[in-house]
């Protein structure tokens, strides 16, 4: 007698009170053989020194699963609103922290 697969079921996460959020706009990955790290910092215009506010450690098969569950919700975010670009010929910095320009409009 045959069985259906069953459906896998998500787990229900559980926001803690009083959990901080923490801004990022730098993050540096490293590995070793066993894990994939992943420090999340803010680095602020002018500076030259980002402070770590976050450490993220995990198995290489997380990591891989993250990267694709990130490559599909950035895949419904520019389907939803536009395409992301990333800047070219200029330093990171300077496209983050450059005063906010409203989009140019469509060349007809």
């Amino acid at each position: 007698m045959a069985t259906t697969p069953k459906t896998p079921v998500s787990p229900t996460l559980e926001i803690p009170q009083g959990l901080d959020t923490v801004y990022c706009n730098l993050a540096r990955i490293s590995h070793s053989p066993a894990d994939i790290v992943i420090d999340f910092a803010h680095l602020l215009p002018s500076e030259t020194t980002a402070v770590v506010k976050s450490r993220v450690l995990m198995s290489p098969l997380s990591a891989k699963l993250l990267l694709r569950a990130l490559s599909e919700n950035l895949a419904r975010y520019e389907a939803a609103f536009g395409e992301i670009n990333v800047p070219v010929n200029t330093s990171l910095a300077e496209h983050l922290f450059r005063p906010h320009q409203p989009p140019e409009e469509p060349k007809s």
